[in-house]
């Protein structure tokens, strides 16, 4: 197993541009705030607030995933309904042409027999009530009304189902547009926060995230082994990414929220996922201690299970962790959020 001692370190142009693009997320605009009273722009309070905005903005970007991955589940539902539906169909107009044609040789024969004008009515049912118009029929033209009358049933079953994924599909749209518009909201007003700020205050806060893109590049992840194959795999790929930006809603290859990061990377390790951390909390084989981790296990974060990151060894953890932000190794301890519990995929 390889070494995860010191992890790849990203190209001298490419932290300038993360750099330039840390900065850009903290500038002031030409406007000043006319809305809202905010608070004093001088004082911690403002960029506590911020990080308040950005941890709801990513709670909120996790239900957003859930209810796209609801969304993109039951859109594939529907289009595999419609499509048999259409299929169906099809099969049906081809029986009721068959039995067209048997209504005309019979007309041209002499008139339509009674027992076909029935077979033909827009009602089968109701036809094959009638029992004493079966005696009628000839066993090809019962074998083959009985397929009208199933194939009928069977459709309309299918497009009430039809229906009803539709109707959960608007709703799941709806969803998707009501989070889109919550975290859209607390990303605005956090930057509305920080361009009240000085300029000193802003270069303060740039040179924070700097700092900590730097100790990233810095971290000593130890030599533990990972617990399998799949997870190592998993984690290789993960770690690839160091530098790319935090963008909600995203899930790779060249941005990421936090779970985007972890499912994109068991994809490359040929492992499908759920999408969303509270989903990948009830995943594999559940850690309860911070000890017990390997690398390239899960580690659940926030009572509400909303942030998901890999286990790095020697008590960092390697995730997407917020707006403004980078992929990079942090030590738990420091991340402000607390563990709840690990998570191994074998």
């Amino acid at each position: 197993m390889a070494s995860h001692r010191r992890p790849k370190q990203p190209s001298h142009a490419y932290t300038t541009v993360l750099t330039t693009a840390a900065a850009a997320a903290v500038a002031l605009t030409a406007q000043s705030a006319q809305a809202d009273p905010l608070p004093d722009p001088n004082k911690k309070g403002v960029k506590a607030e911020v990080d308040r905005l950005y941890e709801q903005a990513t709670q909120a970007t996790e239900k957003y995933n859930g209810a796209k991955e609801k969304h993109d589940k039951l859109q594939k539902q529907v289009d595999n309904l419609q499509d048999t539906v259409a299929r169906g169909q099809d099969e049906l107009n081809k029986l009721q042409d068959g039995l067209g044609s048997l209504a005309t040789a019979q007309y041209r024969s002499g008139g339509v027999d009674p027992s076909v004008q029935l077979f033909l009515s827009s009602d089968p049912d109701s036809y094959l009530a009638k029992a004493a118009a079966l005696d009628r029929l000839s066993s090809r033209q019962l074998s083959t009304l009985k397929k009208v009358q199933a194939k009928q049933r069977t459709l309309a079953q299918q497009r009430e189902e039809a229906s009803e994924k539709l109707k959960n599909l608007e709703d799941t749209r709806k969803e998707l547009r009501d989070k889109k518009k919550e975290i859209q909201g607390k990303l605005a007003k956090a930057q509305k926060l920080l361009n009240t700020l000085s300029a000193k205050e802003r270069a303060k806060i740039a040179a924070e995230e700097e700092r900590a893109n730097r100790a990233s590049q810095r971290v000593d992840l130890g030599n533990e082994a990972s617990a399998s194959q799949r997870a190592a795999a998993a984690f290789e790929a993960a770690k690839s990414r160091v530098g790319m930006p935090y963008v909600w809603g995203a899930s790779g290859p060249n941005s990421f929220d936090c779970s985007g990061l972890t499912s994109w990377a068991f994809a490359q390790a040929g492992v499908s996922i759920p999408r969303t951390s509270q989903a990948q909390a009830n995943i594999g084989t559940r850690i309860n201690s911070l000890s017990a981790l390997k690398p390239g296990d899960l580690i659940i974060m926030r009572t509400d299970l909303s942030h998901v990151g890999f286990y790095a060894g020697n008590g960092q953890i390697l995730h997407s962790p917020k707006p403004g932000a980078v992929v990079r190794y942090e030590a738990i301890s420091t991340s402000g959020m607390p563990f709840m519990w690990g998570v191994r995929i074998g």
